[in-house]
Order: structure tokens, then C-alpha cells, then sequence
């Protein structure tokens, strides 16, 4: 059975199912048509900007004035998009490594040193299975000294390597921030609910967004340091907690110009959540889904919880797949508006400020394609992939 037949069969097999075994961690239900609010942007199209990928998961750029685009295939491969082309030999292939298990697992994220080319070097996110162990590794590699559209295999430094309790809600974005530091996301660890209470436990890294410096190693020879306003860097949780009570932040990005960072992070069986990352906060995970309360059904202590920016049900679909606020040039309507997906709808909606505190949504387009991210070029032009194997890029027509 195909990768992509089995992803579409478990995305409406129900919500214990699909939570254990698509690569979202979505809830259940089969979402409804949304239909497009008077006055939304009718001018907007998807075009074919690669096709032919394998689970394509994620897409980046080095920034390095090329133009290139790296594509994540979650099986394990990393390919290089050069002159709007795919070329023949991958950047990266570490099949070998990675845990792909047709689901939830594999290669999930990539980010390059925010000084790359000066430093040569690029971070993952990938699962790989240790025995019956499921593990999530965050690694550093360098790109070849002699060919610049390939890596080197034998560098890889793995900075941390965290284990997981089941098989689904392993998240995979990393970027760095204006900080310096690098930031990524872990799921609750899996199953249904957090079984387990990860969300709220600041004594393990599961259910949490993450944060260290890359560039110096910690004491006794940690190959990472904490940098040193982290909230719990003195105590009271783990030190390199940045923020806490998340189900599965699958994907999340810096708005460079302010600095914000929004977070989707994928609900259980009715909710699905955009938050706005806050140093030390709680978004409320297992106590809430999204602004209502989960455990309990009813009556709920969100004292000291953050809610968030917004949120929608089960019948507009079943899993966000969280984009980028837009800064390009090609489409000004949708300046400085963030844009997201899900994977279940297709729908494309954007979210726009105003005033401050207050978003409204827009439905954008209906693409009819299972979103699996986005991606974002150096030109702040935006990308979307579809799982089924094809990169396509936001235009105005």
C-alpha cells in the first residue's frame, strides 16, 4: 500500500486512529466546506513549482543569495530545488537513520545556521528507532567543503536525543530566531490525550516549545548551552523549556519583523489552535483544546493559561498546518497577514490584526490539496506542499 494512500485512508478512520497514525496527530471528522466571505481576494492561484517528491514535510532556504530551495522528504532525504528544477543527486540522504514509518515519523524539519555560508552547517529533526526505543534527534550537519548542493553524511553532531512513549505528536519545525538561538517543538509524546500529562510536566521535554544556543557547548561537555534568560534556567522546570502545554506544535515561524512567533499546534478530537509564543507561558494543553476546556469537559481551571490568537473546529477541518506571516511583493493584499492551512480542508486562510489583540479570518482559496507545510523563499514568497509529492507556490493571478 502507498505512503499516500494510507495518509488519506487514516485521516477519516476516526479520531483514535488518525491521532495514532498520521503524521499531524489530527483529530477526527470530515471537515466541511468553507464558503468565501464577501469581499476575500479573488485573485489568488496555486501553481506547480516541483512535482515527483516523496512526502514532502518541509521547505527551506539558506538564505545564502542562490536562490535554492531545500525540500525535506520525510523517508529521509533532502533535495535541492536549483533554477526551479530538482536536482538529480540529494543534498542529504540519511534513509538509513531515520524511522519512517509511513505515519507520523521520519524526517520532519530543517533549518540552516542563521550565518550560513559563514558557518556551513544545517539542523534536522528526525525520529529514528533504537530497538523497540523511539527516539527524536535534533542534529547538526555541514555542507561539503568542495560542493555547496550537497552535505556531508559523516558530520552529523547530535545535539540532543529525546524518547519518545509512542508512535505519533512528534512536531519536527526548528528555526532560529533574531536571538541567535534555536527553536523547536516537541509533541506530548503520543496516544490520545496525553495519557501521560506531558503537556503541564516541566520535568520532561515532551509538549513543550524548546530553546538553546547552538554556537557553545554547556557544562560538562553538553554539546549545546542554555542561553540564560530561558524562564526556567534557575530552576522550577527543565532549562531548555521555552514555553509549555502543547499537544503537537507540527509547525511554527518567526515573524522577523516583529518577532513573533506563531504556533500551530494541531488539536485532539474538536479544536485545532494558532498561539503566539510567549517566554515561560502555558497554552493550556491537556486542560484545554484550543480555548475550551478538554480535561475536564466542563468547568476547567484556566487560571494562568494563555489562550489563543484563534481557533476553529472539527467541521472546518481536521489538522492546522501553520505558514508565515506574508512580506513578499507579488500579492500586497496580503501584507503582513498570517497565513495557515489544514491538512484535512485544503482550505488556505490568512489572519489579520486589527486592532491589536483582535484577528479575523479570511478563506483565501480552497486548494483540495492534503497541505503538509509551507515554505517561504528569501523574496518572502510563499509555497505550500502537498503530501501526495508536489511543492506549489502562491501567485496572483
Amino acid at each position: 500500500m502507498g505512503a499516500t494512500f494510507f495518509w488519506l485512508r487514516t485521516l477519516f478512520i476516526g479520531s483514535i486512529l488518525c491521532g495514532l497514525m498520521s503524521l499531524i496527530g489530527c483529530g477526527s471528522g470530515t471537515p466541511a466546506a468553507m464558503p468565501t466571505p464577501p469581499g476575500a481576494p479573488q485573485t489568488l492561484a496555486l501553481t506547480t513549482f516541483v512535482t515527483g517528491l516523496t512526502n514532502p514535510v518541509d521547505l527551506q532556504t539558506a538564505n545564502d543569495g542562490t536562490g535554492r530551495l531545500f525540500v525535506v522528504e520525510q523517508p529521509g532525504t533532502i533535495l535541492v530545488i536549483k533554477n526551479g528544477s530538482v536536482l538529480a543527486t540529494p543534498f542529504l540522504d540519511i534513509t538509513a537513520k531515520v524511522n519512517f514509518d509511513g505515519a507520523e515519523q521520519g524526517l520532519l524539519g530543517l533549518t540552516f545556521h542563521p550565518n550560513y555560508p559563514t558557518n556551513p552547517h544545517f539542523y534536522l529533526n528526525y525520529d529514528r528507532l533504537i530497538g523497540a526505543q523511539i527516539q527524536t534527534v535534533i542534529a547538526e550537519y555541514a555542507v561539503s567543503t568542495t560542493n555547496p548542493d550537497q552535505a556531508d553524511p559523516a558530520s552529523e553532531r547530535m545535539l540532543l536525543i529525546v524518547k519518545q512513549p509512542f508512535t505519533n505528536h512528534k512536531a519536527g519545525q526548528l528555526a532560529f530566531g533574531a536571538d541567535g538561538f534555536l527553536y523547536f517543538g516537541l509533541g506530548d509524546g503520543g496516544s490520545g490525550g496525553d495519557p501521560l500529562g506531558n503537556g503541564q510536566n516541566l520535568q520532561t521535554l515532551l509538549g513543550k516549545m524548546l530553546r538553546i544556543d547552538v554556537d557553545h557547548t554547556g557544562a560538562a561537555g553538553q554539546p549545546y548551552a542554555i542561553p540564560s534568560d530561558n524562564p526556567f534556567v534557575n530552576g522550577g522546570g527543565l532549562p531548555e523549556i521555552y514555553a509549555f502545554g502543547f499537544r503537537n506544535p507540527f509547525r511554527f515561524s518567526f515573524d522577523r519583523p516583529t518577532g513573533r512567533v506563531f504556533v500551530a499546534d494541531v488539536g485532539q478530537a474538536r479544536f485545532e489552535e494558532i498561539d503566539i509564543l510567549q517566554k515561560g507561558g502555558n497554552f493550556g494543553w491537556n486542560i484545554m483544546e484550543g480555548s475550551h476546556c478538554f480535561n475536564p469537559m466542563t468547568g476547567c481551571n484556566m487560571t494562568g493559561l494563555i489562550m489563543p490568537i484563534f481557533d476553529y473546529d472539527h467541521t472546518q477541518g481536521i489538522a492546522v498546518i501553520g505558514g508565515y506571516v506574508y512580506h513578499g511583493s507579488a500579492i500586497p493584499q496580503l501584507q503582513g497577514t498570517y497565513l495557515f492551512s489544514d491538512f484535512g480542508s485544503g482550505t488556505l486562510w490568512n489572519l489579520t490584526e486589527g486592532p491589536p489583540g483582535t484577528w479575523t479570518r479570511m478563506t483565501l482559496l480552497s486548494t483540495g490539496r492534503n497541505i503538509s507545510s509551507f515554505g517561504q523563499d528569501a523574496s518572502g514568497e510563499l509555497y505550500m506542499l502537498d503530501l501526495s509529492g508536489t511543492v506549489l507556490k502562491l501567485v496572483a493571478q
